[in-house]
């Protein structure tokens, strides 16, 4: 999967924050009939996960197969274990991925849920409440966090049925007479239907085959973009190449405009600010997102390339972390995205090239160690990032 492999005829919505993505992952849960495969990066003890708790929980108490992947740091340890027993009293398989970091610090960042492989959830939205802030010791957000996510049905979802059982079995220690079951398993396919053809690609990032796959597919986006590129995260820390792509592009006249979350941690404001100066000077549009916490990963360039997913444009998701997008290639979905982040960019303030230009030699200072630090701190851990 180290390439970007298109498939046609998929229906593709976009599911804003958890006010429009659990009601259709609960109901997607409660309809189940055969199997469930399900990961996540946070998985909160909070009212939203008690509800996916037990929608999980009912659906192995009338035999369906769910399987439940978290991850040990974004979930933590306790609240993990917790969660485990719960689940397996309602007899839920579940596992932890990279417990007391055994495998180093990769973290399993995705956030996937495959239905009866004929329907699918990509996207950025960890298993908890909208209001509350993923860290801060749980502060109230003064508006729901900002986040997407991607409801897939068609052919994709087979691809996307494959990745999250091959995840599954990575992190097992499973017997050998398992594994050819669960191979078995994979190979047996059930009818797609699709309503809106869409042509679209799941994409992941792992240390494995697919160590670029996610940045390529930008890459490749920007390096064809013909008039606009839209793109939202909440960390701005990418690489030299990435970052030249945005420059490239900015320079022969797309209009590139970054909206990126900022006040959640200093030092990752200070490394964003670090690269203002010069993306301001390519012409690059840069604007703060401040409303509320923005979670969202996702990105649109001209008028059919959009993608939705886990991975942050930062050295931790492009070279480190588990990572899972969707890419669509439909005017529709474009469009429908398109708005969403221009209604972001409303809401934000844009940087302005001159008052950046005079800032203080101390602040700028600082945000020259910030991004040296960085950049060791990637160096060390996540080899690739320049």
């Amino acid at each position: 999967m180290g390439s970007i492999s298109y498939v046609d005829n998929n229906d593709v919505t976009l599911l804003e924050s958890g006010v429009e993505y659990f009601p259709a992952l609960i109901e997607a849960i409660d309809a189940a009939r055969h199997d469930i495969l399900f990961e996540t990066y946070i998985f909160a003890e909070d009212a939203t996960g008690r509800a996916v708790r037990d929608a999980l929980g009912r659906a192995a108490l009338r035999g369906v197969k769910v399987r439940v992947l978290v991850d040990w740091i974004g979930t933590e340890h306790r609240p993990a274990t917790r969660l485990g027993e719960q689940l397996c009293a309602a007899g839920v398989q579940y596992r932890v991925f990279n417990p007391w970091c055994r495998r180093g610090i990769a973290r399993s960042h995705r956030k996937i849920a495959v239905i009866d492989r004929e329907l699918a959830f990509v996207g950025g939205i960890n298993v908890n409440d909208d209001w509350i802030c993923d860290h801060a010791g749980g502060r109230r957000l003064p508006a729901p966090r900002w986040d997407f996510a991607a409801r897939v049905r068609g052919p994709l979802v087979a691809q996307i049925h494959h990745e999250a059982q091959a995840q599954w079995m990575r992190v097992g220690h499973m017997k050998l007479r398992h594994r050819i079951d669960l191979f078995r398993e994979m190979r047996r396919k059930l009818p797609q239907s699709c309503e809106h053809p869409a042509r679209a690609a799941f994409v992941v990032r792992d240390n494995l085959r697919n160590r670029s796959t996610i940045q390529k597919a930008y890459l490749h986006a920007l390096g064809h973009a013909r008039h606009s590129v839209l793109l939202a995260t909440p960390y701005f820390a990418p690489g030299r190449k990435f970052r030249k792509a945005l420059a490239h592009a900015a320079r022969r006249g797309v209009q590139v405009t970054l909206l990126i979350g900022v006040g959640e941690f200093r030092i990752q404001d200070a490394v964003a600010h670090s690269f203002y100066p010069k993306l301001l000077a390519d012409g690059v549009k840069v604007v703060e997102y401040r409303k509320t916490q923005l979670h969202a990963k996702v990105a649109v360039v001209d008028d059919d390339w959009a993608t939705v997913g886990s991975s942050n444009c930062d050295g931790l998701s492009l070279f480190l972390n588990q990572e899972a997008n969707v890419v669509v290639l439909d005017a529709s979905f474009a469009r429908t995205m398109r708005e969403h982040i221009e209604r972001g960019i409303a809401d934000g303030v844009p940087v302005c090239p001159q008052e950046f230009a005079h800032i203080g030699w101390f602040r700028r200072a600082s945000y020259g160690v910030a991004y040296m630090l960085y950049k060791l701190a990637m160096r060390v851990f996540a080899i690739g990032y320049a």
